[in-house]
């Protein structure tokens, strides 16, 4: 690796250290007991809004805070994170109240699921909410296959407003014509519970609200006047947040499958191998065919193996450097995973990863600068050493090299002792040496 890229590989770690490893963080120093907590969700449903969500319920059940507003303004999104979503909201042990804003939003396909499942929803004038058919992603569907998803999802947002006491027949139409509802009508039809135009008035209007949770407990909201909390998205998600809308993962398996074929086609080349392989596992990732944690692990190793391979292939660092990306992307995914049960502060993720990365460069740096040194052991060590004839080598004698006397041969003309000479090559046990000129 080259002086310029051992930096380069430094600094790029660094900056990838801070911006991934920023935690989720609630405005204010101090949190209080029963505060009302706000998680805005303004973009497409992906796994990284599951994650917020689920991480959101449980640390708000931690800090004994009275209910989740999840503010929504979302186009939809994946139908698998969706089911993840409205699972974690129909076992919730804390309220969760559903805010479409500000005015202007829309609540349409997947977010009309994640609506419906919630103990309360309200909406800012000039909002609307349905639109929730099945598309695909890539490729159109068959009629059969169409109408299986169909049916399935039917059932699915069904089943929902039976344990939400929503409507029934407006969910299953939202469905299969693709129906949107204005605020207004949504509430006259029992879509939404009523209509807010901002977060006081909602605060208001579910004061003493009583609301059954899913283990049969009843509580009674006391938001009046109730201080809140956002819960803020810190750089890292909502990098991976971009990265999870379904087009940019549907573009980044794209850009990973030619990748990859590239670099079989023309290996060597690297810089496609290695981008195609990271690419590949966060579209994976963002399809949620590996769960956050068994992304960041493939990942984790993924950066292991390019780290390898930065030590037995020539070149200028691109193996290092998309190592490092990949571990840094690998532990974040992986013990900021709401499957983990270590979930380390962020200033000693940054810490720790940035003393990683200078413990692996100075070992590459080592491993690279020895497979480059000289042999200076056993019969190679010999092989361009200088040495001292003893005896004349007409052609053979014996001469003095390297701290031993070894028998030799002249590779040439006769030389004459207290000659110095140079090592050639070995032959058995027989050192061929010629004179050297400058004595």
């Amino acid at each position: 690796m080259h002086k310029k890229t051992r930096y380069t590989c430094a600094v790029i770690s660094m900056i990838l250290a801070w911006v991934v490893l920023q935690p989720n963080q609630v405005k204010g120093s101090q949190v209080l007991a029963n505060n009302v907590y706000v998680l805005t969700i303004d973009g497409t449903i992906n796994p990284i809004v599951y994650y917020r969500i689920k991480n959101s319920i449980a640390t708000i059940k931690k800090k004994q805070g009275q209910c989740l507003i999840l503010m929504m303004d979302t186009p939809g999104g994946l139908l698998i994170s969706t089911r993840k979503i409205v699972q974690e909201i129909l076992n919730s042990e804390i309220p969760i109240i559903c805010y479409v804003a500000p005015r202007g939003a829309q609540c349409a396909s997947a977010g009309t699921f994640i609506a419906l499942s919630c103990h309360v929803v309200a909406m800012a004038p000039a909002t609307n909410i349905g639109a929730a058919h099945p598309v695909s992603i890539g490729k159109e569907m068959d009629e059969t296959m169409e109408k299986k998803i169909v049916n399935d999802t039917v059932s699915f947002i069904k089943s929902i407003c039976r344990q939400t006491g929503r409507n029934e027949k407006w969910a299953e139409k939202a469905v299969r014509e693709s129906i949107s509802t204005p605020a207004e009508e949504a509430v006259k039809i029992n879509v939404a519970d009523f209509i807010a135009n901002d977060i006081d008035e909602l605060l208001n209007q579910i004061d003493k609200k009583e609301i059954k949770l899913a283990s049969g407990k009843k509580v009674v909201l006391q938001t009046k006047s109730m201080h809140t909390e956002e819960i803020k998205e810190g750089f890292g998600e909502k990098l991976l947040n971009v990265i999870g809308d379904p087009t940019v993962a549907y573009l980044l398996m794209t850009i990973g499958i030619l990748g990859i074929v590239i670099e079989l086609s023309h290996p060597g080349f690297a810089v496609p191998g290695v981008v195609g392989t990271i690419c590949l596992i966060l579209s994976l990732f963002a399809f949620q065919t590996f769960t956050q944690s068994i992304a960041g692990v493939l990942l984790i190793l993924t950066g292991l193996i390019l780290l390898l391979a930065e030590i037995f292939a020539p070149g200028f660092g691109i193996f290092a450097i998309g190592g490092f990306i990949a571990m840094g992307l690998g532990t974040w995914l992986f013990l900021r995973s709401s499957q983990s049960e270590n979930r380390t502060a962020a200033g000693m993720f940054m810490m720790l990863y940035t003393l990683l990365v200078i413990l692996i460069t100075a070992l590459l740096l080592f491993i690279r600068k020895t497979r480059h040194r000289k042999i200076t052991t056993g019969k190679e060590g010999i092989i361009g050493e200088y040495g001292k004839t003893l005896t004349d080598l007409n052609p053979e004698g014996t001469i003095y090299v390297h701290g031993e006397y070894w028998k030799a041969t002249s590779a040439g003309e006769k030389i004459p002792a207290n000659t110095k000479v140079k090592v050639k090559k070995i032959e058995g046990m027989t050192l061929v040496v010629e004179k050297e000129e400058n004595q």
